[in-house]
């Protein structure tokens, strides 16, 4: 199981990660998040930062140039577009670089209707809670809304993961639905404060997961 570890804000911090085998960490490029990592991190700094672990870039509505110059400046591995982005836009991203789309769910939402049009221009969803802003709500997200749906996609699965979900993901996995999932994207659960995780509370999950 792949895990993603969003939020981050620390240089260290990344380089535990990857050395305790995350996948891929999650940089918010969203002025408005408390986890937002430009004040955080410089350019030169993420550059040295990391070794081999993917890095993500999560983005909420910023106009293209903006965009695919921070991609260059940071050289980030792939894109979360977790705003109002369209179809044309998302598409346009992944001529570039990878791209991830996020949306949040509330409980009876048409879920196959609301990925298809993104299902050529993006190469990976991400399904979230519905909240009042763009992600990082903390709030739980009901796996139960996935069942039955048919994305043909590979998927993140996000949404309030806390320590002590390790058996409900591995038995969500198993499912018919869980076939295209990707990874799983931890965040607010796992912290200290905003963008300072508990990296014992993030160790033990991964060891839960990967073990």
């Amino acid at each position: 199981m792949r895990i993603k570890v969003c939020g981050m804000t620390l240089p260290e911090q990344v380089n535990a990660l990857d050395e305790m085998g995350v996948d891929l960490a999650g940089f918010i490029f969203y002025e408005k998040s408390p986890r937002f990592v430009r004040k955080k991190i410089s350019p030169e700094k993420m550059k040295k930062t990391g070794g081999r672990i993917g890095k993500v870039g999560v983005f909420v509505n910023m106009p293209y140039e903006e965009l695919m110059q921070t991609v260059e400046d940071y050289r980030l591995d792939m894109v979360q577009l977790h705003g109002d982005e369209s179809e044309r836009f998302c598409e346009k991203v992944a001529n570039y670089v990878s791209v991830i789309k996020a949306f949040r769910l509330s409980d009876n939402d048409p879920i196959d209707w609301m990925v298809r049009p993104f299902h050529e221009g993006c190469d990976m969803y991400m399904f979230d809670t519905l909240g009042s802003g763009y992600g990082g709500t903390g709030k739980k997200f009901d796996w139960n809304v996935l069942k039955g749906t048919n994305t043909n996609k590979l998927f993140f699965l996000s949404g309030g993961i806390e320590p002590g979900d390790e058996e409900k993901l591995k038995e969500f996995a198993a499912l018919p639905e869980a076939k295209k999932l990707f990874a799983v994207d931890i965040n607010s659960k796992f912290e200290v404060s905003a963008g300072v995780k508990n990296m014992e509370k993030v160790r033990e999950f991964v060891k839960n997961m990967k073990g």
